[in-house]
């Protein structure tokens, strides 16, 4: 727990209280027939010299966190300030960075992880229910998406919603709009990105619920057949309560995972409609220029927030426990 989970955490909070170092600018005169011309160059000896006396960079404190590139502080308070309408100061906060991506990820968590626990727990009784002959195509056909690499999954997916794919085709026949696309559409993409979580995600939540059915006592849904309970009753008397310890676990494992929602902006190409805080991250420390203080204080801002949300969770769990 020391080596895998506290020292990494430390060092990048650490890391994101620092900057990298700016280069170091010097003026060259440069002399020749007509004449001398100054002119400013990079010194990249001092800036490497800079660079190795800090590696670290130079100490901001919570500057990081404080820019337009995170928290964004003072352009918040300037839309609060200048904003005529909700929707304007909405409109003002998702055009920073930051909110942008949040905004993303909670809408993302939010609206996946109660479809994908609800199916996954749908998908487990009707498996339950359906004869021994049917069970095992039944039980690998639900963990195909499970199964399938996300990247390769969400291609597929991205291949089929194109103007020329089954599913962006028939769209296109469904609403009588030829020139509909899904990929130039900000909420259709949205859509499509939470199909897809829900796709991918629903057969772990029915791996969990499947194996949990099978410890439910039938002694007592017997019994409540005799007392003229019907099937519902049944499920929402018996069973859910019996499972209701898987349901909390599924739903930790599931906010944590859709949370970092990476692989589907990738392979979509969602980055001008979408962006999530990992693919933030991503991005600071991509190209030739790595932002690595400004991909540590999004990271300490991710764990924040997912400690956060699951905080109601974990009390919950602490206070069964209790109970127990």
């Amino acid at each position: 727990m020391l080596l895998l989970i506290a020292l990494p955490i430390g060092s990048v909070v650490i890391q994101s209280l620092y900057a990298q170092h700016e280069q170091v600018i010097e003026i060259v005169e440069n002399c020749g027939p007509f004449g001398c011309t100054e002119e400013a160059a990079v010194n990249t000896e001092a800036t490497q010299e800079l660079r190795d006396a800090q590696p670290l960079g130079r100490f901001v404190g919570l500057e990081n966190y404080l820019n337009r590139g995170h928290l964004a502080v003072d352009e918040v308070a300037e839309a609060w300030r200048e904003s005529d309408s909700w929707g304007d100061y909405g409109n003002r906060i998702m055009n920073l960075p930051f909110y942008s991506a949040i905004i993303f990820t909670l809408t993302f968590t939010f609206i996946v992880t109660p479809m994908a626990i609800g199916l996954g727990f749908a998908i487990a009784v009707a498996v339950n229910s359906a004869s021994k002959v049917l069970r095992g195509p039944l039980i690998f056909v639900s963990l195909l998406p499970f199964i399938i690499n996300p990247l390769v999954g969400s291609l597929v997916l991205f291949w089929m919603v194109d103007a020329r794919g089954v599913l962006g085709h028939g769209l296109q026949w469904l609403v009588a709009d030829p020139d509909l696309s899904v990929k130039a559409s900000t909420p259709l993409m949205w859509i499509m990105l939470m199909v897809y979580g829900v796709w991918h995600t629903a057969p772990f939540a029915f791996v969990v619920f499947y194996a949990g059915l099978q410890t439910v006592n039938q002694d007592t849904n017997e019994a409540a057949m005799i007392d003229g309970a019907n099937r519902w009753q049944r499920v929402r008397y018996v069973t859910i309560p019996h499972i209701m310890p898987l349901v909390t676990f599924v739903a930790l494992i599931q906010i944590m995972d859709n949370f970092r929602v990476f692989e589907p902006l990738v392979s979509f190409s969602a980055s001008a409609h979408a962006t999530s805080l990992s693919y933030y991250i991503y991005s600071d420390l991509g190209g030739e220029t790595r932002l690595l203080n400004s991909a540590a204080a999004t990271s300490v801002l991710t764990i924040i927030c997912v400690g956060i949300l699951l905080s109601p969770v974990l009390v919950r769990t602490w206070r069964d426990f209790k109970r127990a």
